[in-house]
């Protein structure tokens, strides 16, 4: 018996899909607004927490965007979620860049932010914070990125549109290794943006002292909005 030798044809096709956030709303109309994306495996739950750890972070608009794609956690049998894989890479790009930007605009229906926004990811999210932050149809007042890399299909141009970064990396971290954190580094300068770069004594984790350089990061993208 022989193999079918008819050739196998691929096609894809756009469909709608529902994507979940939480928000934790401000002190009131026209609070600053912090947008998060978790990392691979994880929920908008445990970014929102990770988020509302940051001190001071009352006075800001909280939101958690989960990604697309959910699956189930193995071991225990719980809902995850990730960004994308390498299959049909350019066309999640574009399907999670519509997605948050659907999410911000029924934020700002909904809760009235002020115009100061960041971006924030952690490890997989980490992209999709500069994602955000370089195709939104608003301005950015920065980016947050911790464990993660820049995505290497924003050139100069895309990245020039983002004021300020807060880099973080553990410096036991086997996977955003140095030498990944200093070719950021690089790439973020040569587009203009000030860098802020911090390694701090973890592995490959979000830890309540780079919490606290949030805090300060956060303060300083404020102060900045205000000048604008």
């Amino acid at each position: 018996m022989t193999d079918d030798p008819r050739p196998t044809i691929e096609r894809v096709v756009e469909t709608p899909t529902h994507g979940r956030y939480l928000v934790s709303p401000g002190s009131g109309p026209g609070a600053p607004l912090l947008v998060g994306f978790h990392g691979y495996a994880e929920t908008a739950d445990e970014e929102l927490r990770r988020l509302r750890a940051i001190p001071g972070i009352g006075g800001w608009t909280v939101v958690s965007v989960e990604g697309l794609h959910q699956f189930y956690r193995r071991r225990t049998n719980e809902v995850v979620a990730s960004w994308m894989t390498r299959q049909n890479r350019e066309l999640l790009i574009a399907d999670n860049t519509a997605y948050v930007s659907q999410v911000i605009r029924r934020v700002a229906e909904d809760f009235s932010p002020g115009t100061a926004l960041v971006t924030t990811g952690f490890s997989q999210g980490v992209a999709m914070a500069y994602r955000a932050a370089a195709t939104l149809d608003r301005p950015v007042a920065g980016v947050i990125a911790c464990g993660g890399d820049v995505p290497p299909e924003l050139g100069t141009v895309a990245l020039a549109r983002i004021p300020a970064v807060l880099v973080g990396r553990g410096s036991r971290d086997e996977w955003y290794t140095a030498e990944k954190m200093a070719s950021d580094e690089g790439r973020l300068r040569m587009a203009g943006v000030t860098v802020s770069p911090l390694t701090f004594d973890a592995a490959h984790e979000w830890t309540s002292g780079f919490g606290e350089a949030c805090f300060r990061f956060l303060q300083d993208s404020l102060a900045a909005n205000r000048t604008l």
